[in-house]
């Protein structure tokens, strides 16, 4: 894929991950969570930033347990043992701090279940201590509310190979928009930016594609810095939608459109037989990719060469291979 004026260099876009994910013993019991994969993996790629919002309200470890208590939608952050501590108006504190201080950041990843930093699915229960619902961590409501189009995930979710691809797409399209922005945005640098994720759009979501594409349309015809944000807006909306199976199919098949007058009868068929056996599940889907930028580096196209969705990650993550 060639250079792109909102190229970031891959190692260094910062990422917030509750610290005990990093194996920070800062639990209420001393202990940690720590994730290989976000620490040993992901360590490598991204510059990971320790947060533990319980530490940081002066809770200390180890320390009395809390959890959520009250309505759904507003749950109180209190101690398991003793309700009379209420950590509630700090935590979300915190959070709103986090979310207004670090802006350098290009996402967020959550320790599932906790009362400060599960994204969803967190228990909530009633003041006599029966579980009635579920809802969101307190610093985590607060770092969304204030950072919506923060790309933002749980450690659990990362198991699943569809959401951790996702997440992480999501992750280097806003550090390139963040770029993009730093270098200072034109109405050329958007509808560049725009026809550059073209194909990542296409395999998440067809029409919010043709839906961008008609709002692109009206550069020079508005603010371009109203203009812009609606864009990254409803963009990193249409990214959180799962790219499925069909739609990689559709994607592949269009790029296969550029080598069709290219390419002999016989890789032509290697080509095809490749695409069905991932439609069908045979295989994943780097395989017809590798196979397209195999024939790509042949024969080269530089409206092509410039598609993230050829590259949208370091190949060395190997996110496609689980696909």
């Amino acid at each position: 894929m060639a250079d792109h004026r909102f190229t970031v260099p891959l190692e260094s876009i910062p990422v917030g991950v509750s610290a005990c994910l990093l194996g920070a013993k800062v639990r209420f019991d001393g202990g940690h969570k720590r994730d290989a994969f976000i620490d040993e993996v992901l360590g490598g790629y991204f510059q990971l930033l320790p947060f533990c919002p319980e530490v940081a309200v002066g809770m200390g470890t180890p320390r009395p347990p809390i959890r959520l208590v009250g309505a759904e939608d507003a749950p109180r952050a209190v101690g398991t043992r003793d309700p009379s501590l209420d950590y509630s108006l700090p935590l979300r504190a915190y959070g709103e701090r986090v979310a207004r201080t670090h802006h350098e950041l290009c996402g967020f990843i959550l320790k599932k279940g906790s009362p400060s930093c599960g994204l969803e699915r967190v228990k909530v229960y009633t003041e006599q201590g029966m579980p009635h619902a579920q809802g969101r961590g307190l610093f985590a409501d607060e770092l969304v509310r204030h950072q919506p189009l923060l790309p933002v995930e749980e450690e659990g979710r990362l198991h699943d190979p569809v959401l951790r691809e996702n997440f992480i797409t999501r992750v280097y399209v806003y550090a390139r928009w963040r770029a993009l922005r730093q270098q200072g945005l034109s109405k050329a640098g958007l509808v560049d930016f725009h026809a550059c994720h073209k194909l990542v759009l296409m395999a998440h979501n067809p029409q919010g594609y043709r839906e961008l594409g008609r709002l692109v349309a009206r550069v020079g015809l508005e603010p371009l810095a109203d203009l812009a944000e609606r864009y990254i807006a409803r963009l990193m909306a249409l990214l959180c939608q799962r790219a499925t199976r069909n739609r990689h199919v559709n994607v592949l098949q269009h790029l296969t459109g550029y080598l069709r007058e290219r390419l002999d009868p016989e890789d032509r068929a290697e080509l095809h037989d490749s695409i069905q056996s991932y439609r069908r599940g045979d295989v994943p889907l780097v395989v017809p990719m590798t196979m397209l930028q195999h024939h790509f580096r042949r024969h080269p196209h530089p409206y092509i060469e410039r598609q993230v969705y050829l590259q949208p990650h370091p190949r060395e993550l190997g996110l496609r291979n689980a696909l």
